[in-house]
């Protein structure tokens, strides 16, 4: 039985024992739990709501008692909660007069019961749970002052749900003081700057750290705090950054142990080159925003200037070019004067930028088909290059610096003509068929070639460093672009419509190509002077630009090159002819040259010569053809140079002058004149026409002495101006409009005699071959025989 009651007796679990008791002053607390609780208040707080006196009364251990002991104890309670379970329904007997008896199936007889209302019930339960839960002091006091407190939060928020809007004063007030916050963040945010700033340029190796700092104002959410940020950036770096591209360690060299002053250098120089890195990223990356495009494109403009030897230039090269061509004058002028700079400073990069940047200017014009801005392509002009960059090399020694100079300036140079023949291969392909160039084309229809002009004026400057198998082709370029629309262009298309000033560059250029190759070339030129002689007559003042004219009159017709005669008196009949319809600065280029071709050709003196049947007929072609499209076949030397005398009563002093010394001229050889250029006479009455004013009290003669077949001195200076009375230019005026008429109408009774001197010979001539008819009528008659 023992044996049987001791299988049947349960197994009791006793509780764990407790830990040792600690005191509190004992207990070190590491700051790791500190900073777990801090971190994760919302989930401990839990613990101070911990009932610690019920916690206690549970795990209580009963000492002194046997196992039989705790045994009966345990049957105890469990008898005792068995009856307060039983008890848990508690009924009310009703009272028998209220209510009816029940008899049962036994006989017996009994009144009915009923349990507690679920509101008595629901009160002892309150009333229980009140028993059993007893709160300590310090837990009332708490409770009570969090009653309060939410007591005091509900009186609070009540009046904000019934607020009012608030009135334009306080509205106005609130405004400010968040202005005024916001200027009093701007300030330290730009003081913090000042200081970190200041902190790297006194000690950049101990403060190099907090360039990532001052990265971090660059990523603000305020665009005046991105602005300052980068801006003190671009100061930083450019003051920091070394004179050598920063080559990191390999993964070997980090291995090898080294000094701290290395340690030291490597990880300032690995800091500064991930910051400047980044902060070209940030530039980059701001470019595209309109807000920041301005700041952005002058500090990489600026960096690019300042240190084009230093890492990731190329990165700022290419946002440079790719803003040359800019919309934005400020954005265009910036980047233009950077690139000029990267050219004319090349000690500053051994010349590695100039020749990037030509290439990436190249691929540039490639990729946009030719349609920039014209200083995209005028920037190359502020290249420079070695005088025997296309000689071989003399000297025995090979230095590789002089080597790898002359590498780079071939490679620039082979860069530069293949923008340069792009630009004319485009051109000339923008063509037309001959139909419908020679009809009416609508405006814009031939479009524009802005890149022409300074692709003409580069080949003009470097036009003696082009290769001899390359002459050709341009040659043959250029005889098309100044032929452009010309009737004597016979090709089966013609390129669309230039402008005169542009036809006139190639002429210009033609002659300084060949000038430059005269040795190993033989050109024939004689296409470019028909394309001059036209283009004199198409050049209108306003529309196209006088210097370019006076530039090709100085360079195909005064240089030093002796003329055949027919084509020296067409140009000198030409020439006259312009000086009477255009202003008074295009006039004297004209004259300019018009004498200096006297001068050389002395047999075209004839012309000044006023014989009764003209000038000198000992010319090929006997009669003068002023619309003839080339000079060898308009026969001027048949012509008389009757617009000096017109000329000579011009309203300004300086051309009438000159005019009248070209008169003078007689057929001596050794005459000796002031030397003066075209374009020298074209500046001069340029600048003169801004300062003159033909209304005057009086004349003023000159005190110079004037020597026979000499020009005056006037001609060469720009001062010496005279002041004309309003009568007298009105005076000359007349006379010369008068004049004018009269030769107009000397033309028109000339034709009418013509015409009538014709219709006389038609009628002699009629009249006798009806007389030869008549006799011969009549011989006939006589030899009819007779019947």
């Amino acid at each position: 039985m023992g044996k049987s009651k001791g299988k049947q007796r349960k197994q009791i679990i006793l509780p764990p024992d407790l830990p040792p008791e600690i005191n509190e002053d004992e207990i070190e607390v590491s700051d790791e739990d500190i900073q777990f609780v801090d971190e994760n208040k919302d989930y401990a707080g839990f613990v101070s709501r911990l009932d610690t006196h019920s916690i206690n009364k549970q795990v209580t251990r009963v000492e002194g008692l046997s196992e039989d002991a705790l045994e009966a104890l345990y049957e105890k309670r469990r008898k005792k909660a068995l009856e307060q379970k039983e008890n848990e329904k508690p009924v009310v007997q009703v009272d028998p007069v209220d209510a009816l008896p029940v008899k049962s199936l036994d006989g017996q007889i009994y009144y009915r019961t009923f349990s507690q209302t679920a509101e008595v019930a629901e009160n002892e339960e309150e009333n229980e749970d009140k028993s059993v839960v007893k709160l300590t002091k310090p837990e009332r006091r708490a409770k009570l002052k969090k009653s309060k407190k939410e007591a005091k939060k509900q009186a609070k928020e009540l009046p904000k749900t019934e607020e009012v809007q608030p009135t334009p004063q306080e509205a106005a007030l609130a405004e400010v003081k968040e202005d005024l916050t916001v200027e009093e963040a701007f300030e330290s945010k730009k003081c913090k700057l000042a200081e970190l700033g200041m902190a790297l340029l006194a000690d950049p190796q101990s403060n190099i750290k907090s360039l990532k700092e001052m990265l971090q104002f660059a990523k603000d959410a305020d665009p005046s705090v991105v602005k300052l940020g980068l801006l003190s950036l671009l100061a930083v770096f450019k003051d920091i950054i070394p004179g050598y591209r920063i080559r990191l360690p390999t993964e070997k060299e980090l291995e090898m142990k080294v000094s701290k002053e290395v340690k030291k250098m490597r990880f300032y120089e690995s800091t500064l080159l991930s910051a400047y890195k980044g902060y070209l990223q940030k530039l980059l990356a701001l470019e595209k925003q309109p807000m920041f495009h301005h700041v952005v494109v002058r500090c990489i403009c600026t960096l690019l200037d300042a240190v084009p030897h230093f890492n990731f230039s190329q990165s700022l090269l290419g946002a440079v070019v790719r803003n040359i061509g800019s919309s934005d004058d400020v954005v265009r002028r910036l980047c233009c004067t950077t690139i000029k700079s990267l050219f004319t400073y090349e000690g500053k990069h051994g010349g590695e930028a100039t020749v990037e940047a030509v290439r990436l200017i190249a691929d540039h014009v490639k990729v946009h088909d030719c349609q920039l801005h014209p200083d995209s392509v005028e920037v190359l002009m502020s290249l420079s290059f070695d005088e025997d960059l296309g000689k071989p090399e003399v000297a025995e020694g090979n230095d590789k610096d002089i080597e790898e100079r002359k590498r780079m300036q071939s490679e620039t140079l082979s860069a530069v003509f293949e923008t340069y023949f792009r630009i004319l291969r485009h051109t000339t392909q923008s063509s037309v068929p001959s139909s419908e160039a020679n009809g009416i084309i609508t405006p814009g229809a031939s479009g524009t070639h802005p890149l022409l002009a300074p692709c003409l004026s580069g080949l003009g400057k470097f036009s003696h460093l082009i290769d001899l198998d390359y002459i050709g082709d341009l040659m043959n370029y250029l005889k098309r672009l100044a032929s452009s629309g010309s009737n004597s262009d016979s090709s089966a298309q013609k390129v669309q419509n230039l402008t005169v000033s542009e036809r006139l560059r190639c002429c210009i250029v033609a002659f300084k190509v060949m000038r430059s190759n005269l040795d190993a070339l033989n050109v024939d030129l004689q296409d470019f002077f028909v394309q001059l002689y036209n283009l004199v007559l198409e050049y209108r003042p306003g529309r196209d630009q006088g210097e370019v004219l006076a530039e090709a009159l100085k360079i195909m017709l005064c240089d030093d090159r002796q003329h055949d005669m027919q084509k020296a008196a067409a140009f000198v009949k030409r020439l006259a002819t312009f000086s009477l319809c255009f202003g008074s600065a295009e006039s004297m280029a004209a004259l300019v040259t018009l004498r200096h071709l006297l001068q050389k050709n002395v047999k075209c003196r004839n012309l000044l010569e006023n014989d009764a049947g003209g000038g000198s007929v000992s010319g090929s072609i006997a009669k003068y053809q002023p619309y003839a499209s080339d000079p060898n076949l308009s026969g001027a030397l048949a012509s008389v140079l009757w617009e000096l005398n017109l000329l000579s009563k011009h309203y300004h002093p300086t051309i009438s002058t000159l005019a009248s010394s070209i008169s003078s001229m007689n057929t001596a050889q050794n005459q000796v004149y002031l030397s003066i250029s075209p374009q020298q006479a074209f500046k001069n009455l340029s600048l003169e026409q801004e300062s003159f004013n033909p209304k005057g009290s009086g004349t003023q003669k000159s005190n110079n002495k004037r020597k026979r077949g000499t020009a005056p001195s006037t001609l060469g200076s720009s001062t010496e101006l005279t002041s004309i009375d309003e009568n007298e230019v009105s005076k000359k005026l007349t006379e010369h409009f008068m004049l004018l008429r009269d030769i107009k109408e000397n033309e028109r009774l000339r034709g009418e005699l013509n015409r009538t001197t014709s219709s006389l010979e038609l009628y002699e001539e009629y009249k006798k071959q009806r007389k030869s008819a008549k006799h011969k009528t009549k011989k006939s008659k006589k030899l009819l025989p007779v019947n």
